[in-house]
């Protein structure tokens, strides 16, 4: 670790003058499955489109389209019987935009056959021809009933069935038969988390850990089914957990990557305001005198996953576009692993914020760990840890020398209107 740690410092100081003398634009593009270029996946939220204010336009118009590989729609809920819907009709498929608001520019008008989210993904397509989008199922708080959907082999069958008839054969509720296939070119799964804790209320088993692997089983078969008679690779990945205790009480990784195209493995929320001492969220290492020992980390995270049994370039790492802030903080020095009364305040509230908003705030330093690969502000009150184009080009080094598989980035809407994080990640990626 020691001589990657040295290597990492090393580049940093290259990485802050790319992207103070340059946009970070290089353009490069990748596929799906094993042994391509490094992927480069953007999760959109469905939900995005209200509150935020943002939609697929802006991931076209800002240039982060064309230097993505996938767009990851989220999320795609599993019911209490087990099936695939919708979590909202009314955003995925029958809201209309204007030309403003459109990826091509051109509004939606009354009858067409499809319109919504679904209709701007498939315009998105049109204009990044390499590009692929996949549905990310469950989430957070759409995993509760997955347990259940994977127990038996016929619920297995009928989950997978469900998905794959609503989001890759494109047969919607109330609309003509096939009328969104070929918008989604696989899928994403996000169960948080088999065989242990996730959001309150989830149904949790032992036997979610074997189960998992038999559920992916399960959707490569029939995705590769329905590929025979599309003539196409339906990708299949995963949402992964950095903490070693939900890797080994939910996953078999020596065995899930038999149907994986890849893995993306959580690289943030290692510490955030549900605690009352400032911290990192997404460190590339554990940074000297950390109060906590274990402690959660990037290159931790992945090695727990390479010692279960996962191949490192099938694992790609998860970067923060958000910030977790505390305030009340009154210890002086830089801020960092203070006491703080509370979450710092934030347009969505809870303490977090889009890295578009920390960058703007004012009367903040910028403070830099390059050995640990983590940044934060601090104005003498107020603490933000976050990454900004230089601290995700350090991550894409450090990705190359690790030998993985590529980026994810939670979520894109966190961006600025320049997308100048998606820039940093793929000017660092744009090359084996």
């Amino acid at each position: 670790m020691r001589g990657l740690t040295r290597r990492l410092v090393a580049v940093a100081a290259v990485a802050t003058s790319i992207v103070a003398v340059s946009p970070v634009a290089a353009q490069a593009h990748g596929g799906g499955g094993k042994g391509k270029s490094y992927v480069k996946v953007g999760y959109f939220t469905q939900w995005g489109i209200y509150g935020r204010n943002f939609q697929l336009s802006k991931v076209q118009n800002s240039g982060a389209a064309a230097r993505l590989t996938h767009v990851n729609y989220a999320f795609g809920p599993v019911t209490k019987d087990g099936t695939c819907i919708s979590a909202d009709p009314w955003a995925d498929w029958g809201t209309s935009f204007p030309d403003e608001l459109s990826v091509d520019g051109v509004g939606d008008v009354a009858g067409q056959p499809l319109a919504g989210n679904l209709n701007q993904l498939a315009e998105l397509k049109a204009k990044n021809p390499r590009l692929r989008v996949l549905i990310s199922l469950g989430g957070w708080s759409g995993s509760a009933y997955f347990s259940d959907a994977a127990l038996t082999d016929a619920s297995r069958k009928k989950l997978v069935s469900s998905c794959v008839d609503l989001w890759i054969k494109g047969n919607l509720p109330e609309h003509a038969p096939g009328v969104a296939a070929g918008i989604f070119d696989g899928v994403d799964l996000d169960w948080e988390w088999p065989g242990s804790d996730g959001n309150a209320g989830n149904v949790i088993r032992p036997e979610d850990k074997q189960n998992f692997t038999l559920l992916a089983a399960e959707f490569r078969k029939q995705l590769d089914k329905l590929g025979r008679t599309t003539r196409k690779h339906y990708d299949l990945t995963a949402f992964l957990p950095a903490s070693p205790a939900k890797i080994a009480a939910g996953f078999e990784g020596d065995k899930i990557f038999k149907y994986l195209d890849f893995g993306t493995v959580q690289g943030y929320d290692y510490h955030g305001t549900w605690e009352t001492r400032t911290n990192q969220q997404s460190s590339i290492f554990v940074p000297k005198g950390a109060p906590d020992n274990p402690d959660f980390s990037a290159d931790n995270a992945i090695n727990a996953w390479v010692q279960a049994g996962a191949p490192k370039r099938e694992l790609v790492l998860g970067m923060p576009y958000y910030s977790q802030g505390w305030t009340g903080i009154t210890s002086g020095g830089d801020g960092r692993f203070a006491t703080a009364t509370g979450p710092a305040p934030s347009v969505f509230g809870g303490g977090t914020e889009d890295y578009k908003t920390v960058k703007n705030l004012p009367g903040f330093k910028v403070y830099r760990d390059w050995k640990a690969g983590n940044s934060w502000l601090f104005d003498g009150t107020t603490y933000w840890t976050y990454d900004d184009p230089a601290q995700l080009l350090q991550k894409t080094f450090y990705i190359r020398a690790k030998g993985l598989g590529g980026a994810m980035m939670w979520s894109l809407d966190g961006d600025d209107e320049n997308a100048s994080l998606t820039k940093a990640v793929s000017f660092g990626l744009s090359h084996r």
